[in-house]
């Protein structure tokens, strides 16, 4: 009778569905699977230019192995120190020459006002944040306050530099190209001369150059400097390690051409504008071709200055 009872009762409750297989884990990325950089958001809060900063497919020996923290050694530490945690390219890898992008990524493109992009016209009457700057390497009235013949005369200068649109407006790319322009014609005397190689960076006026027993033998040319809260490191450094091929694991970034000089600071090259804003992280960026160029030039222990102070 129980028993009976018991059977009853369980064939009048709802049947209970079988447990379902466990998902399968999600799919873990290939450990030769390549990194991609991903560019930063594009600025449109005031000016208007177009993203250069593209994505440059690593392959082989041009990217990071997997499981290896490549990590600089620390300067003035004995590499023992750090044996595990310093990658030491091979040298099949420093055979292999890193990507290069197209000469297109550095066109210089000068940033301009929105309404001055949108109708493109043959010459703007707005100001620049530059003006006086360009007005005095041009030799103009340096009055800060754009005029029609402050207009041509800045426009016949980007068109002569290859800048642009070519519409007049004193910005930021024209006046690199002014700063780069009065190096050139005037050598600046705050990088101490010293023996041997010298890596002068100059902050304020965002250009490196390099000096041998005073001589410049390198440069000068535009560079990036560290971002607001990254600074770049100002004092005596020297070049301790060198990666041509390196990948920033920590800003799943490429890095061609790396000479570090003081941490995770290094020059190097990178796959866009040495204009954009607002910065490196530390780092002194530069034009690929400008690295490369660099590359050939110093030397470990080789010494680097920096002084001055981003504007």
């Amino acid at each position: 009778m129980g028993l009976a009872l018991l059977l009853a009762v369980a064939a009048s409750l709802p049947a209970h569905p079988a447990a379902a297989d466990p998902a399968p884990p999600a799919p873990q990325p290939s450990a030769t699977a390549v990194p991609q950089f991903m560019p930063p958001p594009a600025d449109h809060s005031g000016v208007l230019a177009p993203d250069m900063t593209q994505a440059w497919p690593l392959s082989g020996a041009q990217r990071l192995v997997p499981g290896i923290r490549q990590m600089p050694p620390q300067p003035d530490t004995p590499d023992q120190a750090l044996a595990p945690e310093v990658y030491r390219p091979s040298a099949a890898e420093d055979a292999l020459e890193p990507v290069a992008p197209p000469p297109s990524s550095y066109a210089p493109v000068e940033y301009v006002p929105p309404a001055d992009a949108a109708r493109a016209p043959a010459c703007t009457a707005s100001t620049g944040p530059y003006q006086k700057q360009v007005e005095r390497w041009l030799k103009l009235k340096a009055d800060g306050r754009q005029s029609a013949a402050d207009c041509r005369a800045i426009k016949a200068f980007q068109q002569k530099q290859g800048i642009r649109p070519a519409i007049g407006f004193a910005g930021p790319v024209t006046y690199a190209r002014v700063r780069q322009l009065q190096a050139l014609k005037d050598p600046e005397s705050l990088c101490p001369k010293r023996p041997g190689r010298v890596a002068c960076v100059d902050l304020k006026r965002q250009l490196m150059w390099v000096t041998k027993a005073g001589k410049r033998v390198f440069g000068p040319v535009p560079v990036r400097s560290g971002r607001a809260g990254y600074g770049t490191r100002t004092g005596w450094h020297k070049i301790y390690w060198r990666h041509k091929n390196h990948y920033s694991t920590l800003y799943e970034a490429p890095m061609p051409y790396s000479q570090f000089f003081n941490g995770g600071q290094a020059f190097h090259g990178i796959y866009g504008s040495v204009h954009r804003p607002p910065g490196s992280h530390g780092c002194v960026n530069m034009t690929f071709g400008d690295a490369k160029k660099l590359w050939a030039v110093l030397r470990s222990g080789d010494q680097v200055y920096v002084w001055g102070r981003k504007p």
